[in-house]
């Protein structure tokens, strides 16, 4: 069953991990998927992944760091059909491994614009639109579990996903009466150039951090994927204001 036929749903961060696992399960449930990601080359691959599926999407650059290519992602998705249904902040990065005397200003910014301004910004915009619609929409943002818990030697990363949490709850009051669901997802490490990069960094966190998640492993895309689509789901529309971690047991030790 195709429960996302002839939805729109934008993703940020598309072109790799989290978000290309969830536009391609989104266009196999129908949806048509705008792909967007800072790097053109792989958020165009994420199309061509979608279509050789069989699925429809497209791509729009966007560097949510800067608000108004983030005005111009919602604006052009509008242009070119009509609507937005869905909306899943995902764009982020994860910073240097450091303790915070050590953090330079310049790399504080950096992770600020984009894990906390790019889904405050992206939410006003999306908003914007879905108040426009008689429908709503649907509004998941991709925090950590670092916005749950502490992880010590990234403290401004952390800092950024309790805000997103945060956020989700509060914006998730403010639009509930207008049909407008918004929800968090809180993984714990899954495989994607972000985490690989972690671990390259610092190659004795891998191991270090497996100990800490009971069933034993890292997560895929495909399962924070999965979880989104949930959320997102017409058939589950009393769920609004929910952080969910999605952690192999983590949160429950």
């Amino acid at each position: 069953m195709q429960r996302f036929t002839d939805q729109v749903v934008l993703i940020t961060g598309a072109g790799s991990g989290i978000g290309r696992g969830t536009a391609l399960a989104f266009a196999r449930g129908g949806a048509t998927v705008v792909v967007s990601d800072i790097s053109e080359e792989s958020g165009q691959e994420t199309v061509s992944l979608i279509e050789n599926d069989g699925g429809q999407g497209t791509f729009i650059h966007c560097d949510v760091a800067n608000t108004e290519q983030i005005s111009d992602l919602v604006q052009l998705t509008v242009e070119k059909y009509g609507r937005l249904d869905v909306a899943i902040n995902n764009a982020g990065i994860g910073g240097n491994i450091a303790k915070l005397a050590e953090v330079p200003a310049a790399e504080y910014e950096k992770v600020m614009a984009v894990n906390l301004g790019g889904v405050f910004f992206g939410m006003q915009h999306q908003i914007r639109q879905m108040l426009t619609q008689k429908s709503g929409g649907r509004i998941v943002n991709v925090a950590s579990v670092a916005g749950l818990r502490a992880m010590p030697g990234n403290s401004v990363y952390t800092a950024t996903k309790h805000a997103v949490v945060g956020l989700t709850k509060a914006t998730a009051m403010e639009y509930a009466r207008h049909k407008i669901r918004i929800n968090a997802v809180c993984p714990a490490f899954t495989h994607s150039a972000m985490v690989d990069k972690l671990f390259a960094l610092a190659p004795d966190y891998e191991q270090k951090l497996l100990k800490n998640i009971p069933l034993g492993r890292y997560g895929e895309p495909e399962d924070i994927a999965q979880a989104i689509l949930w959320l997102c789901d017409p058939a589950n529309s009393f769920v609004t204001g929910h952080a969910l971690p999605l952690d192999g047991g983590m949160m429950a030790m």
